[in-house]
């Protein structure tokens, strides 16, 4: 046996849970080193769940017996080259940012949790405020190192294609891993549910979005951009969501923005009742919408925040009720305000828990085409009203992508917000939209994929599976059961 691999012990507890709140089992532990580790693990024969920083919530790092395979001491960073940064997947965000910034670039990719790492982020082709301009993570991935289930490795390029919907590719021992992929109609919205599958699609995307069932991710090679040399944002408080809506629209079609965020009126008013040290946050301070602006010059950025501002005002927000922040470190401090809701809701759920220990928190994450915008959050806002739950809304409303989060108080309150968010999901497929944009499905949204797919698609999503994993040892109960 590999002397690496650890019988579990409470000890490792941690271990068994990730942002979701949700708790597994495991009877054994890695933290792997390297790949010969990681090979040797996979020949145990048993099932394995491959998990870094453990910053998802939707369990898609939470066991389900078996053997917890991490990855967080594989963190090597190469130096820079050409634009490009080659990581192994333990390595943080925030460390890439380190590692990037003293050569004035950036990985463009920014979700609001900088402790995660890359390796998580390809698995589920995480996204943040920023993906609004720049795309997911997928987007900036040149090349992927792939372990198989049986230990052989892919070398995956971008520029490697598929032939239509046929695929072959040769692993380092010389194997060809040949099939064809199903014809899925995947949505027209950010989304990140199920396998990105296209016709003559570059074969490194099947494996970004993947969350760990078609193999494991040893390496990456990133691309990088040089850091913009202007960078101005603003969060502007609006009377109501009708004119908040309203300024969204503008801003999409009248000006370039990296950015476009909402704090929906409940989640403003969890964070006045919150402790955490925030800026005062008046009564009339209805909807708030948060945006940024990258350029090349002053002038062409204050030509876009001037423009912004006038159609702000003349939508009710007053002159006085808008933050402005004027380069990296002032975003910053922006970008830490809207890192509180999700804080402010995991502290609420939390404390409810200590009476009701089977308590999660429930979000969802789905997305829908430009024309459904105000219908999907009527929606919302009338569905959860007549159920009288309480909730919070926030989120990459520039993609029509806002996270609805329902605070339950109660087991039967959990059980009302899970049917509401499969009902939900029946409608923003009816609607041409993703049942999640950015977290992924894991294990706790594969009712909604299944939404998403029917059984046809989930059936030939697992024929793909089965030709990478053919015993479905990588981690089970993700995307589907």
């Amino acid at each position: 046996m590999n002397s690496g691999i650890i019988t579990f012990a409470p000890e490792f507890d941690e271990y068994l849970r990730d942002e979701s709140r949700r708790v597994g089992s495991a009877e054994q532990i890695l933290f792997a080193k390297n790949e010969e580790e990681i090979r040797q693990a996979l020949r145990t024969g048993s099932k394995v769940t491959v998990q870094g920083a453990r910053t998802g919530i939707a369990a898609g790092a939470v066991p389900e017996g078996g053997l917890i395979l991490n990855l967080s001491r594989l963190k090597e960073i190469e130096a820079v080259q050409n634009d490009r940064l080659v990581v192994q997947p333990g390595a943080l965000l925030s460390e890439i940012r380190a590692a990037t910034e003293a050569q004035n670039l950036f990985f463009p990719p920014d979700p609001t949790e900088t402790s995660a790492s890359i390796g998580g982020m390809l698995a589920s082709n995480a996204s943040g405020a920023m993906s609004y301009r720049y795309g997911p993570t997928r987007s900036w991935v040149q090349a992927l190192r792939v372990m198989l289930a049986d230990g052989d490795v892919l070398r995956l390029v971008r520029g490697q294609k598929a032939d239509g919907l046929l695929f072959s590719m040769t692993t380092e021992s010389g194997r060809l891993v040949s099939g064809e992929l199903p014809d899925l109609q995947m949505p027209a919205v950010k989304s990140a549910a199920g396998y990105f599958i296209q016709p003559d699609m570059d074969l490194i995307d099947l494996f970004i979005g993947m969350e760990g069932t078609l193999g494991i991710i040893t390496e990456a090679e990133l691309l990088l951009l040089p850091v913009p040399p202007v960078q101005q944002a603003l969060c502007a408080f609006f009377p109501d969501e009708e004119s908040a809506l309203g300024f969204v629209r503008f801003l999409r079609e009248n000006l370039n923005p990296v950015a476009i965020e909402l704090f929906g009126h409940n989640a403003l008013d969890l964070l006045r009742k919150s402790d955490m040290d925030l800026p005062e946050l008046p009564a009339h301070f209805h909807t708030a919408i948060y945006f940024e602006f990258h350029g090349a010059s002053e002038e062409l950025v204050e030509e876009e925040v001037m423009a912004a501002a006038e159609q702000m005002v003349g939508l009710g927000a007053g002159e006085d009720d808008c933050w402005f922040a004027d380069g990296p470190r002032e975003i910053k401090a922006q970008k830490a305000f809207r890192h509180a809701t999700p804080e402010g809701v995991n502290l609420v759920i939390d404390q409810r828990r200590k009476e009701c220990p089977g308590l999660t928190k429930l979000g969802t994450d789905m997305s829908v085409p430009d024309e459904h915008l105000e219908t999907i959050m009527r929606l919302y806002r009338n569905d959860l009203a007549a159920a009288g739950l309480e909730y919070v809304i926030f989120g990459h409303i520039g993609n029509n992508h806002v996270h609805v989060n329902i605070l339950p108080r109660s087991m039967d309150e959990l059980g009302q917000g899970k049917a509401l968010y499969l009902e939900w999901a029946e409608k923003v497929v009816a609607m041409g939209g993703s049942v999640s944009a950015e977290h992924g499905i894991g294990k706790i949204k594969v009712p909604l994929l299944e939404k998403m797919y029917g059984p046809e698609g989930i059936g030939a999503m697992r024929k793909v599976r089965r030709l990478f994993d053919p015993e479905g040892l990588l981690n089970s109960g993700n995307l589907f059961i």
